[in-house]
């Protein structure tokens, strides 16, 4: 049976992530003042063209398939899935909620279509839907070396300038991981002695309390 599909437009967010740092070289200690600013940023390249399939385009469990110049949305049992979407929110990831932890992408779907209509008046709202790839690998995974954001248990290294990157823990990454991050809390004070590197992973626990390798 041949997919039925509608178009839009999606931007690709990277899967290797930069985590701004304050404070970075300075081991821990229960007497700073200043707060950790580590942050992980995203930048969208230009826009690739896709297509949809159901009522609401890249709706929660529905699927992409892969391609070099553009995303096409198609039935989960299509040998073409390549990755189910975990979360969908609109506006922009930069605005909205933070996607899953072991979210491998995210699609930004940014233009209005004719076709994919959700709510009648033939437009798709601007959103961003969280990716995960249906097979490995799955950067998104802790000490996966990817993902949009950095979780616990996932490692970085320095990149010069304050700046922190995430690679793949295993050592298999173009980088050698230099620090892990071991544990989530709520604010420097509370990460373990043994930490050498503040990184801001957002959320309810924005800090994370990271330990030399």
């Amino acid at each position: 049976m041949r997919d039925r599909f509608s178009t839009g437009v999606v931007y690709v967010l990277p899967t290797l992530l930069a985590a701004l740092l304050t404070g970075c070289t300075q081991p821990a200690s229960g007497g700073e003042s200043d707060e950790g600013t580590g942050a992980t940023a995203s930048v969208s390249p230009s826009a690739p063209r896709a297509s949809g399939f159901g009522a609401v385009f890249l709706a929660v469990d529905e699927c992409s398939s892969f391609g070099k110049a553009s995303f096409t949305e198609v039935p989960c049992t299509s040998e073409r899935a390549a990755a189910r979407v975990v979360a969908r929110h609109d506006g922009t990831p930069s605005g909205g909620p933070p996607c899953p932890g072991t979210t491998d992408f995210v699609l930004h779907i940014s233009e209005q279509s004719q076709i994919s209509d959700e709510d009648g008046d033939g437009a798709v709202p601007q959103g961003y839907a969280c990716m995960r790839n249906l097979q490995p690998p799955h950067p998104g995974d802790p000490g996966g070396g990817g993902g949009p954001r950095t979780i616990v248990g996932d490692c970085v290294y320095g990149s010069g300038s304050g700046q922190v990157r995430e690679t793949a823990c295993d050592g298999k990454g173009a980088k050698k991981p230099q620090y892990k991050v071991v544990k989530a809390v709520a604010e420097r004070s509370r990460c373990p002695l043994s930490t050498a590197l503040y990184v801001q992973l957002g959320g309810a626990q924005p800090v994370g309390c990271a330990r030399p390798l």
